[in-house]
């Protein structure tokens, strides 16, 4: 149970920018506030946006390696083009989960 109280000093703008990274990683602003004085690593919920876009790379990776496979015998360095692409997008999609 938490049933001590800390109160602490911080500007207006202070204030909005921690409810709204509160906000963000889905916490309340106290339950933020002790994650990061306590040094949890606290993340990001994606929004319905976000995980869209995530979604559409990855059709588009899956895509291009297919279209890699299909180019394999009849064209080898075109099909090198389209898989290096499709490795550069799994990088981003790799660093977008990070």
């Amino acid at each position: 149970m938490k049933r001590e109280f800390i109160q602490f000093r911080c500007s207006i703008y202070e204030k909005k920018m921690l409810k709204i990274k509160a906000k963000r990683a889905g916490l309340s602003l106290s339950e933020y506030c002790r994650s990061t004085a306590f040094g949890h690593n606290i993340i990001e919920r994606l929004t319905s946006e976000q995980l869209e876009h995530y979604s559409m790379l990855v059709k588009y990776k899956n895509n291009f390696k297919r279209i890699s496979n299909m180019f394999k015998k009849r064209n080898p360095r075109l099909s090198k083009e389209v898989e290096e692409l499709a490795d550069e997008i799994r990088d981003h999609l790799y660093n977008f989960n990070k």
